[in-house]
């Protein structure tokens, strides 16, 4: 029964650790691109100028 109790107690701990870098993350804007890669790609690329 105390087993129990102990993975209970570990197992919160692991979900709060990543709560609070998710939050982090969130805070820190990592999920803020709108304009991801995957529709970048779909557009031409700007044609690169030649440097003499």
């Amino acid at each position: 029964m105390n087993i129990i109790i102990v993975l209970i107690c570990i197992s919160l701990a692991v979900a709060v650790i990543f709560l609070l870098a998710f939050l982090w993350s969130m805070r820190n804007g990592q999920f803020d691109d709108t304009f991801g890669p995957s529709v970048r790609m779909l557009f031409d690329d700007k044609p690169k100028q030649k440097k003499d």
